[in-house]
């Protein structure tokens, strides 16, 4: 590829969260650089859309001549409106994050990071989506480095359509022991509803509020190997999600069975 890489930048944290802008600048010397991303933090939106109010997108300035947009919406609306809308080129990958916070095992299916990413996938752009297991205030721009590592070695190395790379980094605290590519955990958040009483109505809500199910894990899941400070990097399929061996053990036996009640 003669010229730049054409990269397009989402985040569920919001358009100004830390995260992106250590994401925008361990890319922008490396590629055509475009962000589209919510105007307010979408923490656990997945691969949620709005449609029930109208979306707006306003441009943010932006350093070094990238192009930026926020979008009142989610991850993948963002995606949605910069591929439909307001791109007038495709890119050649998206990436998302940096998010505050582990988006490892099973959690892929409630964040907004890999819901952006996924979207892109849907349309056979490739994604990669960076998560950091610091919550409070971590250092983004101690992964820069890596976060660039990675995408130029999709880059160069292409990953099959319908493929995202869902990359977290480890406790930033304690000394990173390097990559692994591995597979994803059965770990996710649970809920934890935490009831309240409302002070004039006297009803109850609830703030959902989550805790972490800690399964048995395999020594080369995500989940197992960020604890002991790799930066993993696990490859999802979100084209084909078919369970191909039940059909060949049950697509026999029931239409067999449920065909002769058929009318």
């Amino acid at each position: 590829m003669t010229r730049k890489p054409r990269i397009l930048i989402t985040n569920d944290d919001g358009i100004f969260a830390p995260g992106l802008r250590s994401l925008w600048q361990a890319l922008v010397n490396y590629a055509d650089l475009s962000i589209v991303a919510p105007a307010d933090d979408n923490s656990g939106a997945g691969t949620g859309i709005t449609v029930k109010t109208p979306l707006r997108i306003d441009v943010v300035p932006w350093e070094q001549g990238t192009r930026a947009w926020k979008v009142n919406g989610k991850p993948a609306d963002c995606v949605k409106l910069a591929l439909g809308t307001i791109l007038t080129e495709k890119p050649d990958i998206i990436v998302s994050g940096i998010n505050q916070g582990l988006n490892s095992g099973r959690t892929v299916f409630y964040s907004g990071t890999v819901g952006g990413v996924i979207e892109g996938a849907l349309r056979k752009i490739p994604g990669i989506a960076f998560s950091c297991d610091d919550v409070q205030k971590p250092d983004f721009t101690a992964v820069e480095k890596y976060v660039l590592s990675i995408v130029e070695h999709v880059m160069e190395h292409p990953i099959p359509l319908g493929t995202i790379f869902n990359v977290n980094f480890p406790d930033l605290s304690k000394p990173l022991q390097g990559y692994k590519f591995a597979r994803q955990g059965q770990g996710f958040w649970i809920d934890s509803p935490d009831e309240r009483i409302h002070p004039t109505e006297g009803t109850p809500y609830f703030w959902l509020g989550g805790k972490w199910e800690h399964h048995d894990e395999s020594h080369d899941s995500d989940v197992s190997l960020l604890q002991k400070g790799y930066i993993t990097v696990v490859p999802i399929r979100v084209d084909e999600l078919t369970h191909h061996d039940l059909i060949g053990s049950h697509k026999e036996l029931f239409e067999e069975k449920l065909n002769k009640s058929f009318k």
